[in-house]
Protein backbone atom coordinates (compact mmCIF):
# COMPACT_ATOMS: atom_id res chain seq x y z
CA UNK A 1 0.00 0.00 0.00
CA UNK A 2 2.73 2.42 0.79
CA UNK A 3 4.14 1.38 -2.43
CA UNK A 4 1.11 2.79 -4.17
CA UNK A 5 0.74 5.97 -2.29
CA UNK A 6 4.43 6.90 -2.90
CA UNK A 7 3.57 6.54 -7.05
CA UNK A 8 0.56 8.68 -6.62
CA UNK A 9 3.01 11.36 -4.60
CA UNK A 10 5.05 11.18 -7.19
CA UNK A 11 2.74 11.96 -9.95
CA UNK A 12 1.14 15.19 -8.06
CA UNK A 13 4.33 16.14 -7.44
CA UNK A 14 5.08 16.42 -10.84
CA UNK A 15 1.98 18.64 -11.51
CA UNK A 16 3.26 20.87 -8.45
CA UNK A 17 7.10 21.30 -9.92
CA UNK A 18 5.06 22.42 -13.68
CA UNK A 19 2.74 24.65 -12.34
CA UNK A 20 5.28 26.42 -10.07
CA UNK A 21 7.23 26.94 -13.21
CA UNK A 22 4.42 28.45 -14.83
CA UNK A 23 3.39 30.75 -11.81
CA UNK A 24 7.08 31.87 -11.35
CA UNK A 25 7.76 32.63 -15.59
CA UNK A 26 8.23 36.67 -14.98
CA UNK A 27 7.07 37.09 -11.47
CA UNK A 28 8.34 38.33 -7.93
CA UNK A 29 9.27 33.85 -6.08
CA UNK A 30 8.51 36.03 -2.34
CA UNK A 31 4.65 36.83 -2.99
CA UNK A 32 4.11 33.57 -4.98
CA UNK A 33 5.96 31.47 -1.91
CA UNK A 34 3.87 33.02 0.43
CA UNK A 35 0.90 32.88 -0.92
CA UNK A 36 1.76 29.05 -1.61
CA UNK A 37 2.50 28.69 2.15
CA UNK A 38 -0.92 30.50 3.02
CA UNK A 39 -3.34 28.82 0.90
CA UNK A 40 -1.83 25.30 2.26
CA UNK A 41 -1.98 26.50 5.80
CA UNK A 42 -5.90 27.73 4.83
CA UNK A 43 -6.61 24.17 3.33
CA UNK A 44 -5.28 22.26 6.65
CA UNK A 45 -6.84 24.92 9.36
CA UNK A 46 -10.16 23.57 8.80
CA UNK A 47 -9.26 20.14 9.80
CA UNK A 48 -7.10 21.41 12.94
CA UNK A 49 -10.39 24.04 14.39
CA UNK A 50 -12.57 20.70 13.46
CA UNK A 51 -10.06 18.58 15.38
CA UNK A 52 -9.42 21.02 18.45
CA UNK A 53 -13.31 21.71 19.00
CA UNK A 54 -15.60 18.68 18.41
CA UNK A 55 -14.82 15.14 18.02
CA UNK A 56 -16.29 14.52 14.24
CA UNK A 57 -12.95 13.84 12.91
CA UNK A 58 -11.53 11.44 15.72
CA UNK A 59 -10.32 8.16 14.53
CA UNK A 60 -10.17 9.49 10.95
CA UNK A 61 -6.98 10.18 8.48
CA UNK A 62 -7.94 13.92 8.61
CA UNK A 63 -7.82 14.39 12.64
CA UNK A 64 -5.11 16.48 13.86
CA UNK A 65 -3.47 15.25 16.90
CA UNK A 66 -2.82 17.98 20.15
CA UNK A 67 0.63 18.48 21.35
CA UNK A 68 2.51 21.35 23.20
CA UNK A 69 5.69 22.87 22.49
CA UNK A 70 7.56 19.23 23.28
CA UNK A 71 5.52 18.32 19.87
CA UNK A 72 5.85 21.95 18.21
CA UNK A 73 9.04 22.57 18.21
CA UNK A 74 10.33 19.19 16.25
CA UNK A 75 7.48 21.31 13.72
CA UNK A 76 8.86 24.79 13.88
CA UNK A 77 12.64 23.26 12.70
CA UNK A 78 11.22 20.92 9.63
CA UNK A 79 9.31 24.33 8.53
CA UNK A 80 12.72 25.65 8.50
CA UNK A 81 13.99 23.17 6.58
CA UNK A 82 11.53 22.97 4.32
CA UNK A 83 11.52 26.58 3.96
CA UNK A 84 15.24 27.03 3.09
CA UNK A 85 15.30 24.13 0.61
CA UNK A 86 11.71 26.19 -0.91
CA UNK A 87 13.34 29.60 -0.99
CA UNK A 88 16.27 27.95 -2.83
CA UNK A 89 14.73 26.03 -5.44
CA UNK A 90 12.12 28.90 -6.28
CA UNK A 91 14.71 31.19 -7.15
CA UNK A 92 16.68 28.63 -9.08
CA UNK A 93 13.75 27.06 -10.94
CA UNK A 94 12.41 31.02 -11.99
CA UNK A 95 15.87 31.31 -14.04
CA UNK A 96 16.38 27.81 -15.21
CA UNK A 97 14.66 25.50 -17.76
CA UNK A 98 12.47 22.37 -15.97
CA UNK A 99 14.01 19.96 -17.91
CA UNK A 100 17.44 20.86 -15.93
CA UNK A 101 15.86 21.65 -12.43
CA UNK A 102 14.14 18.04 -12.22
CA UNK A 103 16.98 15.55 -13.05
CA UNK A 104 18.72 17.93 -10.42
CA UNK A 105 15.85 17.59 -7.74
CA UNK A 106 15.65 13.27 -9.14
CA UNK A 107 19.37 13.28 -7.30
CA UNK A 108 18.25 13.92 -3.62
CA UNK A 109 17.90 10.08 -2.99
CA UNK A 110 21.57 9.70 -3.74
CA UNK A 111 22.26 12.52 -1.60
CA UNK A 112 20.20 10.85 1.22
CA UNK A 113 22.72 7.62 0.83
CA UNK A 114 25.55 9.35 0.28
CA UNK A 115 24.54 11.23 3.66
CA UNK A 116 23.82 8.15 5.63
CA UNK A 117 27.61 7.27 4.25
CA UNK A 118 29.43 10.03 5.64
CA UNK A 119 27.33 10.72 8.51
CA UNK A 120 26.12 7.30 10.11
CA UNK A 121 28.69 5.44 8.55
CA UNK A 122 26.28 3.12 6.25
CA UNK A 123 27.61 0.71 3.69
CA UNK A 124 26.56 0.42 0.18
CA UNK A 125 25.87 -2.26 -1.77
CA UNK A 126 27.09 -2.56 -5.38
CA UNK A 127 23.70 -1.73 -6.71
CA UNK A 128 23.64 1.58 -4.25
CA UNK A 129 27.15 2.30 -5.61
CA UNK A 130 26.22 2.03 -9.04
CA UNK A 131 23.34 4.18 -8.51
CA UNK A 132 25.22 6.89 -6.83
CA UNK A 133 27.84 6.65 -10.26
CA UNK A 134 25.28 6.90 -12.80
CA UNK A 135 23.72 9.79 -10.55
CA UNK A 136 27.03 11.69 -10.76
CA UNK A 137 27.65 10.56 -14.54
CA UNK A 138 24.14 11.89 -15.21
CA UNK A 139 24.70 15.47 -13.43
CA UNK A 140 28.08 16.09 -15.56
CA UNK A 141 26.00 15.13 -18.91
CA UNK A 142 23.35 17.43 -17.86
CA UNK A 143 26.04 20.19 -17.55
CA UNK A 144 26.87 19.75 -20.95
CA UNK A 145 23.27 19.90 -22.17
CA UNK A 146 22.94 23.16 -19.73
CA UNK A 147 26.31 24.72 -21.84
CA UNK A 148 24.01 24.39 -24.70
CA UNK A 149 21.73 26.93 -23.00
CA UNK A 150 24.25 29.31 -22.04
CA UNK A 151 24.44 26.97 -18.61
CA UNK A 152 27.43 27.07 -16.79
CA UNK A 153 26.65 24.54 -14.06
CA UNK A 154 30.22 26.02 -11.99
CA UNK A 155 29.44 29.64 -12.16
CA UNK A 156 25.78 29.58 -12.57
CA UNK A 157 24.40 30.68 -9.10
CA UNK A 158 20.86 29.68 -10.09
CA UNK A 159 22.11 25.91 -10.12
CA UNK A 160 23.92 26.28 -6.60
CA UNK A 161 20.56 26.94 -5.55
CA UNK A 162 18.75 24.33 -6.90
CA UNK A 163 21.65 21.98 -5.57
CA UNK A 164 21.09 23.74 -2.08
CA UNK A 165 17.56 23.34 -2.34
CA UNK A 166 18.13 19.27 -3.48
CA UNK A 167 20.17 18.64 -0.74
CA UNK A 168 18.20 20.37 2.18
CA UNK A 169 15.47 18.37 0.55
CA UNK A 170 17.24 15.22 1.46
CA UNK A 171 17.96 16.52 4.82
CA UNK A 172 14.09 17.15 4.93
CA UNK A 173 13.11 13.39 3.94
CA UNK A 174 15.61 11.88 6.54
CA UNK A 175 14.13 13.98 9.13
CA UNK A 176 10.65 13.13 8.18
CA UNK A 177 11.42 9.63 8.64
CA UNK A 178 12.58 10.51 12.12
CA UNK A 179 9.06 12.23 13.58
CA UNK A 180 7.17 9.67 11.74
CA UNK A 181 8.65 6.42 13.40
CA UNK A 182 7.80 5.36 16.82
CA UNK A 183 9.97 5.53 19.60
CA UNK A 184 10.13 2.15 19.53
CA UNK A 185 12.23 2.21 16.01
CA UNK A 186 14.23 5.18 17.57
CA UNK A 187 11.82 7.94 16.22
CA UNK A 188 9.51 10.46 17.27
CA UNK A 189 6.28 9.20 16.39
CA UNK A 190 4.52 12.49 16.03
CA UNK A 191 1.22 11.92 13.69
CA UNK A 192 1.38 12.48 10.71
CA UNK A 193 -1.45 15.27 10.34
CA UNK A 194 -0.17 17.50 13.08
CA UNK A 195 3.04 17.71 11.14
CA UNK A 196 1.57 18.79 7.79
CA UNK A 197 -1.01 20.95 9.02
CA UNK A 198 1.33 22.70 11.76
CA UNK A 199 4.54 23.04 9.57
CA UNK A 200 2.31 25.06 6.85
CA UNK A 201 1.06 27.40 8.93
CA UNK A 202 4.29 27.85 10.61
CA UNK A 203 6.07 28.01 7.18
CA UNK A 204 3.20 31.07 6.41
CA UNK A 205 4.16 33.18 9.23
CA UNK A 206 7.97 32.97 8.18
CA UNK A 207 6.94 33.76 4.39
CA UNK A 208 5.03 36.58 5.80
CA UNK A 209 7.86 38.12 7.59
CA UNK A 210 10.14 37.86 4.67
CA UNK A 211 7.07 39.48 2.68
CA UNK A 212 6.78 42.69 4.64
CA UNK A 213 10.45 43.13 5.91
CA UNK A 214 12.40 42.28 2.40
CA UNK A 215 9.94 41.99 -0.18
CA UNK A 216 7.63 44.89 0.35
CA UNK A 217 9.76 47.94 1.36
CA UNK A 218 11.38 46.82 -2.42
CA UNK A 219 8.90 46.01 -4.20
CA UNK A 220 9.20 48.61 -6.92
CA UNK A 221 12.68 47.90 -7.34
CA UNK A 222 12.31 44.12 -8.29
CA UNK A 223 10.04 42.00 -10.40
CA UNK A 224 6.62 42.72 -9.80
CA UNK A 225 4.38 40.93 -9.01
CA UNK A 226 1.42 39.48 -11.00
CA UNK A 227 -1.45 37.00 -10.15
CA UNK A 228 -1.53 33.53 -11.99
CA UNK A 229 -4.26 30.64 -11.06
CA UNK A 230 -1.82 28.53 -11.26
CA UNK A 231 -0.37 29.52 -7.45
CA UNK A 232 -3.56 28.20 -6.00
CA UNK A 233 -2.79 24.86 -8.01
CA UNK A 234 0.51 24.78 -6.78
CA UNK A 235 -0.95 24.82 -3.03
CA UNK A 236 -3.66 22.10 -3.88
CA UNK A 237 -1.11 19.75 -5.83
CA UNK A 238 1.76 20.25 -3.17
CA UNK A 239 -0.81 19.59 -0.15
CA UNK A 240 -2.32 16.61 -1.80
CA UNK A 241 1.29 15.27 -2.37
CA UNK A 242 2.47 15.74 1.19
CA UNK A 243 -0.50 13.78 2.19
CA UNK A 244 0.00 10.87 0.34
CA UNK A 245 3.37 10.78 1.61
CA UNK A 246 3.20 11.22 5.40
CA UNK A 247 0.45 8.94 5.47
CA UNK A 248 2.92 6.24 3.39
CA UNK A 249 5.36 6.87 5.74
CA UNK A 250 3.40 5.81 8.53
CA UNK A 251 2.44 2.43 7.37
CA UNK A 252 4.11 -0.23 8.61
CA UNK A 253 7.06 -1.12 6.35
CA UNK A 254 7.78 2.40 4.50
CA UNK A 255 11.04 2.85 3.71
CA UNK A 256 12.43 6.34 3.24
CA UNK A 257 14.93 5.88 1.55
CA UNK A 258 12.32 4.08 -1.43
CA UNK A 259 9.77 6.64 -0.84
CA UNK A 260 12.33 9.25 -1.84
CA UNK A 261 13.38 7.63 -4.91
CA UNK A 262 9.58 6.33 -6.02
CA UNK A 263 8.70 10.90 -5.43
CA UNK A 264 11.57 11.67 -8.01
CA UNK A 265 9.88 10.30 -10.40
CA UNK A 266 8.17 13.15 -10.53
CA UNK A 267 10.34 14.14 -12.61
CA UNK A 268 9.01 12.07 -15.90
CA UNK A 269 5.80 14.26 -14.91
CA UNK A 270 7.79 17.62 -15.18
CA UNK A 271 9.60 16.74 -18.28
CA UNK A 272 6.77 16.00 -20.12
CA UNK A 273 5.03 19.42 -18.85
CA UNK A 274 8.45 21.16 -20.02
CA UNK A 275 8.13 19.56 -23.50
CA UNK A 276 4.54 19.82 -24.33
CA UNK A 277 3.85 23.16 -22.41
CA UNK A 278 6.89 24.62 -22.48
CA UNK A 279 9.06 23.83 -25.67
CA UNK A 280 11.99 23.90 -23.89
CA UNK A 281 15.16 23.33 -25.86
CA UNK A 282 17.54 20.23 -26.37
CA UNK A 283 15.40 17.81 -25.29
CA UNK A 284 17.27 15.11 -27.37
CA UNK A 285 20.02 14.93 -25.16
CA UNK A 286 18.14 15.61 -21.87
CA UNK A 287 16.17 12.50 -22.60
CA UNK A 288 19.44 10.98 -22.07
CA UNK A 289 20.30 12.57 -18.89
CA UNK A 290 16.88 11.79 -17.12
CA UNK A 291 17.10 8.15 -18.50
CA UNK A 292 20.62 7.80 -16.64
CA UNK A 293 19.17 9.60 -13.35
CA UNK A 294 15.84 7.43 -13.39
CA UNK A 295 18.19 3.95 -13.94
CA UNK A 296 19.72 5.25 -11.34
CA UNK A 297 17.00 5.18 -8.86
CA UNK A 298 16.24 1.58 -10.26
CA UNK A 299 19.55 0.39 -9.06
CA UNK A 300 19.07 2.30 -5.70
CA UNK A 301 15.70 0.88 -5.32
CA UNK A 302 17.20 -2.95 -6.45
CA UNK A 303 20.13 -2.47 -3.70
CA UNK A 304 18.14 -1.48 -1.29
CA UNK A 305 15.30 -4.54 -1.30
CA UNK A 306 18.61 -6.66 -1.33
Amino acid sequence: MWLILAFLSAALLGFYDSFKKKALEGNAVIPILFLNTLFSSLIFLPFIIVSYTTDALDGSLFHVASGGWETHKYIVLKSFIVLSSWILGYFGMKHLPLTIVGPINATRPVMVLVGALLIFGERLNIWQWLGVALAVISFFMLSRSGKKEGIDFKRDHWIWMIVGAALLGAVSGLYDKYLMASPADGGVGLDKMIVQSWYNIYQCFMMGAMLLLLWWPNRKNTTPFRWHWCIVFISIFLSAADFVYFYSLSLPGAMISIVSMIRRGSVVVSFLFAALAFHEKNLKSKVVDLALVLLGMVCLYIGSRS
